[in-house]
Parts: structure tokens; C-alpha cells; sequence
């Protein structure tokens, strides 16, 4: 599988400095191929804490493997920095604010998809910005698999004169006992397998870079935090099938650190269940708010 982001040296380096580009709303990137075999989807896996006494049959090529429902922010990224090098902004400010997918079909363990991706909002907060991506994944026979809304703040590109974001619909964690709660120590090698799946940021690995942008060392990425929290509402509430779990969103509120065990709570409402993930060494910040996942 390549690299899914080419660029990623220069998100982080903040090589390209452009102005920001209202009229960039409405872009659509032209069809970009996304090539992954059952290796990758393994990968993935194991990248997001898998393990083979709870999650072989995400593991082994023996038992297809299944697809992990969040292996789809692999392939949606693929459009990623296209939309980026569109909307121009100075990409050193760029912070990851939050994620959603829903999953429309079966995701195999061996594909070729077509991604597109689109500018779906950009927005002025004045002191930073807003942009919104959707990321649309097709099979080869032109059905939607996964839609991937992509939500980032810039930091510093704000005033301008776009317009504000529209209000987000707040999801209130219930005042009650969570229905399910779920513990796991992350390896300290968790960040460095993670990568392996495309995002070669260096703050995930490099101590020196991590020092320099702020972090006493490096930290897990958001997506493999939005990863284990998928992987719990699977284990929890859909009994390990993945064509249960049809969409799942959350907002990226602080930085796990390898070494750290992570908590994930989660109510059930019907249908949807309210989750928060925080870890055991700083119980008072959560990593993951205002997040929720839609079950069948």
C-alpha cells in the first residue's frame, strides 16, 4: 500500500506557505486509485491494538480476514493533501479536529477503490480557520463503500472574511453508569506500527521533533485513538461484526501518549452510542469528545 500522504513532511515542516483560498469551496479532486491487500487491512489491525485471542479473524488471512470498519480513514485520506494544496493555507498550523465515517458497504479484504474528494467548507474563526473535507471511497463497479468527513483547524490563517461554521449538534455524555467500559494498555511501540499504515509524521516518532512542536515525547496519532474506539464499540455492542458498526465520529481533545492505558466509556441510545475515551494517567482530560457511533 503506498504512502497515503506524500506530502506529510511538508504538513509538518510548514514548507508551503500559501494564502488561504475562499473560493475553494466546492473543488473536487479528479479519481485517485487506492490500492490495499489483506496484508494492509492486518496491518491496520495491529496498528490499532488488535490482538489474536479477542480479534483473530481481523488478523489472520486464514478467516478472510475481516475489515476493521475504521481501516476506511486509510483509503479517504488518499484525496487528503490534494484538498490541502487547494484550499492554500500555512500548513505548520494545521491541527486534526475531528473525524467521521460511515460505511456503506462491505469494505473486502482485497480492493482497488476510487477516491474523491471534495471542499466541503471553509470557515473564518477569526483568530484561526476551519476546513471541512468529504472523502468518498467507490468499488470498481462504482458503488460508495465509505464517506469520510475530514475537519481541520488552521491556526494561522484566520480573518479571511469567510463565514462562521454552522453550529455542530453537541452530543451530552448521560449522567449515568456507561453500559460498557473498556481498558487497554497501548505499547509503547503502538505510534511506530500505527505509522506503518501511512501517516509518517515524525511527531509520532521522532523525540527531538515532538520537544520542538511542544510534547515531552512522542504521541499517538488521532486516528489510531478513533481506531481503539471503534474496536471497542465492535467488541461491545455490535458482537464483532463489522457491517454492524455504520458510522463512527469523534473530536481529537488531547494527545495519548504510548505507555498510556486508554479508557473507553460508551452509553447505548438505540441505535447510536455516546462515547469518551480519556486514559488512566490523566483521568480529568478526555482524548476523544463529542464522539458517537451509529450501530445496525
Amino acid at each position: 500500500m503506498p504512502d497515503c500522504h506524500p506530502l506529510r513532511q511538508a504538513l509538518y515542516s510548514g514548507a508551503s506557505l500559501m494564502a488561504i483560498d475562499p473560493d475553494s469551496v466546492g473543488y473536487e479532486t479528479p479519481p485517485i486509485a487506492f490500492d490495499y491487500t489483506w496484508r494492509d487491512a492486518v496491518v491496520y489491525a495491529l496498528g490499532v491494538g488488535a490482538t489474536p485471542d479477542a480479534e483473530l479473524d481481523f488478523l489472520y488471512e486464514g478467516r478472510g480476514p475481516k475489515v476493521l470498519p475504521t481501516f476506511c480513514t486509510i483509503p479517504t485520506f488518499a484525496a487528503f493533501d490534494a484538498l490541502v494544496d487547494r484550499i492554500g493555507c500555512d500548513r505548520s498550523g494545521m491541527v486534526h479536529h475531528s473525524q467521521e465515517i460511515t460505511v456503506h458497504g462491505p469494505l473486502e479484504p482485497q480492493a482497488t477503490l476510487r477516491v474523491t474528494g471534495r471542499v466541503d467548507g471553509l470557515y473564518d474563526l477569526k483568530r484561526m480557520a476551519m476546513s471541512v473535507f468529504v472523502i468518498d471511497a467507490h468499488d470498481q463497479e462504482g458503488r460508495l463503500i465509505v464517506r469520510g468527513e475530514v475537519t481541520l483547524l488552521l491556526l494561522k490563517d484566520g480573518r479571511f472574511g469567510g463565514d462562521r461554521p454552522p453550529k455542530a449538534e453537541r452530543r451530552p455524555v448521560p449522567e449515568r453508569t456507561p453500559d460498557f467500559e473498556t481498558r487497554e494498555r497501548i505499547s509503547t511501540s503502538q505510534a511506530l506500527l500505527y505509522r506503518l499504515s501511512g501517516d509518517t509524521n515524525p511527531l509520532h516518532a521522532d523525540p527531538e521533533f515532538a520537544a520542538k512542536v511542544g510534547f515531552e515525547r512522542p504521541i499517538l496519532h488521532g486516528l489510531c485513538t478513533f481506531g481503539y474506539a471503534g474496536r471497542s464499540v465492535l467488541r461491545e455492542v455490535c458482537d464483532g461484526r463489522p457491517e454492524r458498526l455504520k458510522s463512527l465520529r469523534a473530536q481529537f481533545s488531547n494527545p495519548v501518549f504510548p505507555g498510556d492505558t486508554l479508557i473507553v466509556r460508551g452509553w447505548r441510545d438505540a441505535e447510536t452510542v455516546v462515547l469518551t475515551a480519556s486514559t488512566e494517567e490523566r483521568p480529568g482530560e478526555l482524548c476523544l469528545s463529542q464522539a458517537f457511533a451509529v450501530v445496525g
